[in-house]
């Protein structure tokens, strides 16, 4: 296998001199795009690829993962929104990473991004101090601020997941 660079890079970087709040929604935006990048150019068998077995990981389960997390704490959290989970089921939590030959990453992506896009809308009226009015499953509130960090660190570190799973696939390595 040899190493290729990721020549693609749709990426904006974020401003080095913006305020808090635009410089936190550009540094999100920035990782939601790393995770796109990532799983660019494959086809969803190539998406489904172990990350290192017996790890579940995939770059499909990544972005359905992501999905899931977009949804829990923007809608659940922030705005209170009384909804089910995507994917995961009681009988299987992590339903969301054990992804099936029937799953696709048309699907997948496609609901992450309308996950995005009530992120961002339900986020757009609130300040960053203001505190969500759903409770999260530890049944502690939290401001927009520290959800905004926390779902900057949440794709960072998913991330690098994906990046080593990127590689591992066809070799190709990127920020």
């Amino acid at each position: 296998m040899t190493t290729e660079r990721i020549e693609s890079d749709p990426r904006v970087d974020p401003s080095t001199t913006s305020g808090e709040r635009e410089a936190l929604e550009q540094w999100l935006d920035f990782h939601r795009a790393t995770l796109a990048g990532k799983c660019e150019g494959l086809d969803d068998a190539q998406l489904r690829t172990l990350s290192a077995p017996p790890s579940d990981l995939n770059l499909l389960g990544l972005v359905r993962h992501m999905a899931e997390v977009e949804r829990g704490w923007f809608r659940r959290v922030l705005t209170g929104e009384d909804l089910g989970w995507i994917y995961s089921t009681e009988e299987d939590p992590d339903r969301d990473i054990h992804v099936t030959d029937e799953d696709t990453y048309e699907e997948a992506y496609a609901t992450w991004q309308a996950e995005i896009a009530h992120a961002r809308a339900l986020a757009a009226p609130h300040g960053l101090d203001d505190l969500g009015v759903g409770k999260h499953r530890t049944g502690r509130t939290f401001n927009l601020r520290w959800i905004y960090l926390h779902m900057i660190e949440e794709y960072a570190r998913h991330n690098g997941h994906a990046d080593l799973i990127r590689e591992r696939i066809d070799g190709a390595t990127g920020d």
